[in-house]
């Protein structure tokens, strides 16, 4: 930061086609603040699984993950989209962590009992911070002004409606009445948008989900360390837990490849649909990804019978986060890449995964079938079309002659 204190309050829209345009160390240490949610909601997803308490405990975990996810995504957008490298910007995301931890204390009451006081108030802290950074743009971007208002009336309003609802506690009724005012927040980026896109650059865009995705896959490699750890210290049958511990391995492994198979910058290239697709798909990236550690402790908590799950339900914890974590992965960056062959043998092998709970030896199927999706995605390829036979009637180009810039 340099400068005084007020030149280093203007915000400048940044270059969509800025090259070399990478994550700054504040957004490095944003994404560890919220991993900590992460973290402790999959937890709190883990001790809802051991009780048996399947519906309330996801469904908590996805509207707490939600918070997580929709606070998190805003922030890359308006930073990739303006240059904020203020004091007063630096401050407001400190706030913004903060909220995070208050979203983290408070999934566990919120998973175990609907309790979303400290949920609501984490996430209300996190977007009334956005408020004031959109004003900042609307008073001294007027080519932004009207996209700006738009998203200051459309966080306000929702944020109302949060407290409104934890006043009124609808919660207690049940979660699932939060849904209408989560669709509202899902509709403000597309409705304010549509006035004047703001100056997203793709690269940069792909490279903060890329990077929180791999945080979270490390996170979930922590978290199913230390479970497999715990239970061999204390288990009789150390070596199926070893065999648990390399399927998890295999499986991290194999989500870290599939996803990295591919670049996904040229899907979103200069296309706002598409980067807001790919930012809104990532919800079940992340949230797969974050439930995959709950699930691997589940794994183990029915192999040592420390659980209330029945067997097929202690599998669904596992199979369920990779398949749709394989699922969405593949729709965003494999699919467009490989032949309808290889796309239908990816698919029926993210149907094996699912099936693969009704089998004793779910974990196992899990791994292979994981491994093998990525072997697909990497040994396949589109197929080359073929050459046009050379019209009798028209020369052959001479291999001197140039090359037209359309060729």
């Amino acid at each position: 930061m340099s400068g005084g204190a007020f030149p280093t309050l203007r915000l400048r829209p940044r270059d969509p086609a800025e090259r070399h345009r990478t994550s700054t160390p504040l957004e490095l240490l944003f994404d560890l603040v919220f991993v900590v949610a992460v973290s402790l909601s999959s937890q709190a997803l883990h001790h809802a699984e051991a009780e048996n308490h399947l519906l309330q405990g996801a469904g908590g975990y996805l509207a707490v993950f939600f918070a997580i996810w929709w606070a998190w995504m805003n922030f890359t957008w308006f930073a990739t989209s303006f240059d904020p490298d203020s004091w007063l910007y630096r401050i407001s995301t400190f706030v913004q962590m903060a909220g995070a931890l208050v979203i983290a204390a408070g999934s566990g009451p919120a998973l175990a009992h609907g309790d979303i006081t400290w949920f609501v108030v984490g996430y209300v802290i996190m977007r009334l911070v956005a408020i004031p950074q959109w004003i900042q743009v609307a008073v001294q971007e007027p080519r932004y002004r009207k996209t700006a208002i738009r998203y200051v009336g459309g966080i306000a309003i929702a944020q109302a409606l949060w407290l409104i609802a934890l006043v009124t506690k609808v919660s207690e009724i049940s979660l699932w009445l939060l849904v209408p005012i989560i669709l509202l927040e899902l509709c403000v980026p597309a409705f304010a948008e549509r006035a004047t896109p703001t100056p997203w650059n793709a690269h940069h865009i792909t490279e903060r989900f890329s990077l929180f995705t791999l945080i979270l896959l490390g996170e979930s490699i922590l978290a199913s360390a230390n479970a497999v750890i715990h239970a061999i210290e204390e288990s009789r049958n150390p070596a199926a837990l070893v065999g648990v511990a390399f399927a998890a391995l295999t499986i991290v492994a194999s989500m870290w490849w599939l996803y990295f198979a591919k670049p996904m910058h040229h899907y979103l290239a200069g296309n706002l649909r598409r980067a807001m697709t790919f930012g809104y798909v990532h919800f079940l990236v992340f949230a797969a990804a974050g439930a995959f550690s709950a699930g691997i402790e589940a794994t183990v908590d029915a192999l040592e019978g420390h659980t209330a799950l029945s067997p097929i339900a202690a599998r669904a914890t596992l199979a369920i986060p990779v398949a749709v974590f394989s699922l969405a992965v593949w729709w965003l960056a494999v699919r467009t890449a490989l032949r309808p062959a290889s796309n239908l043998l990816i698919l029926a092998l993210i149907a094996l995964m699912l099936a693969s709970m009704l089998t004793s030896f779910s974990i196992a199927l899990i791994a292979i079938c994981a491994a093998a999706i990525v072997i697909v995605a990497q040994t396949s390829g589109p197929r080359s079309p073929a050459a046009p036979a050379p019209s009798p009637a028209t020369p052959a180009p001479s291999p001197h002659a140039e090359r037209s810039p359309l060729a």
